[in-house]
């Protein structure tokens, strides 16, 4: 069954969860509304969501450095309180973030974030790829902008498959961390260091 942007949008009104978590939980339950609604608030994502206006003004630095002494990235996690800052499901979440971006390299925090003349540009080189391919010139739009969901995976850390997670992304390890802590955790930003490049930073929160 197709999901629409209309039926990601009445999801996300009825839990206040984000739009990558209602459309799987909708891909899961073919379209199903209430279904993918209870299975939201079954994970603890619609609390979690709740909680996403809390101002988070404690938290810690994680630093990083790769066994190889060639990458470095340096993390900023924030919460609601110095409490759970020092509690260890902070502290390890941190931790593998930090990992996680040393690895796959991300360039941004959210979506939000990204320069809006990089994804016109990116949308320029789908619409010529699309045309290329013989595809129709009135679908050409279309095509591109379901390929651009590839792109924001591979630059945006929330996006991004958690290198250890076994299919969860970036954005359901938080989720399911705010759950667990009961305050609200916010990415504030990121920088990654490989010798020889440039530096490449994640936008502020």
């Amino acid at each position: 069954m197709e999901i629409t942007a209309k039926m990601v949008k009445d999801l996300r009104d009825m839990t206040g969860v984000g739009p990558l978590d209602c459309k799987k939980a909708l891909t899961e339950f073919d379209g199903d509304l209430d279904k993918a609604a209870t299975y939201l608030r079954e994970k603890g994502l619609a609390k979690a969501a709740k909680k996403a206006g809390r101002a988070t003004n404690e938290g810690l630095i994680e630093i990083y450095q790769h066994h190889n002494h060639r990458v470095g990235v340096m993390l900023e996690l924030n919460c609601e309180t110095d409490f759970v800052a020092k509690t260890e499901k902070f502290q390890s979440l941190a931790h593998g973030l930090v990992l996680h971006i040393a690895n796959l390299n991300p360039k941004y925090v959210r979506r939000e974030d990204v320069p809006a003349s990089v994804v016109e540009a990116e949308m320029s080189i789908q619409r010529a790829r699309a045309l290329d391919e013989g595809k129709p010139a009135n679908m050409v739009d279309k095509i591109a902008e379901g390929r651009m969901a590839k792109f924001f995976q591979d630059i945006v850390l929330l996006e991004q498959e958690y290198l250890l997670g076994e299919g969860k992304t970036i954005d359901q390890l938080v989720q399911e961390a705010i759950a667990d802590v009961g305050e609200n955790i916010q990415i504030a930003r990121f920088v990654r260091y490989e010798l020889g490049e440039n530096l490449d930073t994640g936008a502020e929160a």
